[in-house]
């Protein structure tokens, strides 16, 4: 359903001379099936945006190529506009105007006749649940109220492909759920769609399959059990006592550790804590809780963890996801 080879995009330097650029997107390459949820984990700044944007159609691409439900993104951007629907970060509700007459303007811009837009409507706000606020004006609507409506609007002329960008930014937990019920729902009902974000929770949990964008390019793509079994073993948190001298305990304690035979990689964390990747965690923790205890060091807590999609990105950049 989409298909993109080597997309690609610059922008004008701000800090140097006119002539340097900045490569925002560089040669990213895509394949989303139809009726997937397709994920594009990553830091703010890493391309995400920029991406989604190009395949929408908002702006051209420097160079590369993509297909979007069989349209060619160069050559037939019209086409490609018909057959997708795109919901900005931002959204793109009036607050003086009622959800229903959102939707039956933006079904009329699709140039669906005034009696099937009413029915889309309808339909819509049965759907996505705005029946109760439908006839209030927008102002008046909750984040999440206000999310599920930019949604409905995305897909009230029916399209093969919806982009959403960062989808649930700002909202509370519930409205989050909701949310990616819907997003679950119009999945099942055949909808590609793809999703920008920089929630690891939300990549896990809602994205049949992702690829993690760093940079402006390409560092993982699979899904998500599939990334994560790439960092084999367990990850063990070590936290060492806080107080004085706690910098110089964690270096011993990574100095003590890091000839262990169990150890596949270990990463210090702050000023007291470390991150080790081992083979099997039940039986290490008590092997580095003997050795530790032998440098004269003891730790404040220790816990086991399955590897997540914070590890993968950190095994492939080298930063963690949360800090960035």
């Amino acid at each position: 359903m989409i298909e993109t080879k080597g997309l690609r995009k610059s922008y004008p330097s701000r800090k140097r001379s006119k002539a340097a650029t900045v490569d925002a997107v560089r040669g990213i390459d895509l394949s989303v099936a139809a009726g997937e949820i397709f994920g594009f984990l990553g830091p703010n700044g890493a391309g995400k945006t920029t991406t989604l944007r190009m395949l929408a159609t908002l702006i051209r691409p420097d160079g590369g190529a993509a297909r979007i439900a069989g349209a060619d993104l160069l050559t037939d951007p019209g086409e490609v506009r018909r057959r997708i629907g795109y919901v900005a970060q931002g959204g793109g509700t009036a607050d003086a105007v009622s959800a229903r007459e959102e939707l039956v303007l933006q079904a009329r811009m699709y140039g669906i006749g005034k009696s099937e837009a009413r029915q889309r409507t309808e339909d819509a706000v049965k759907s996505f649940d705005l029946t109760e606020f439908a006839d209030r004006p927008c102002s008046s609507y909750s984040g999440g109220q206000r999310r599920r409506l930019d949604i409905a609007l995305g897909v009230i002329h029916g399209p093969n492909v919806l982009f959403l960008d960062e989808p649930t930014v700002g909202l509370d937990p519930p409205s989050r759920s909701q949310v990616w019920d819907e997003i679950r729902r119009l999945r099942t009902e055949g909808m590609t769609v793809f999703v920008t974000t920089h929630y690891l929770d939300e990549a896990d949990a809602l994205c049949d399959r992702i690829a993690i964008i760093d940079h402006g390019g390409t560092v993982a793509e699979g899904t998500p059990e599939e990334l994560k079994r790439e960092i084999a073993g367990d990850v063990v948190l070590v936290g060492l006592e806080l107080g004085d001298g706690a910098a110089d305990r964690s270096q011993r304690a990574a100095d003590a550790l890091r000839a262990e035979p169990y150890l596949h990689r270990l990463e210090l964390q702050g000023e007291d804590g470390l991150r080790l990747y081992v083979e099997n965690g039940a039986a290490a923790i008590p092997q580095l809780l003997r050795t530790l205890e032998g440098a004269g060091l003891a730790p404040g807590t220790v816990q086991l963890q399955r590897p997540s999609l914070d590890d993968v990105f950190l095994a492939r950049t080298g930063r963690s996801l949360k800090q960035n």
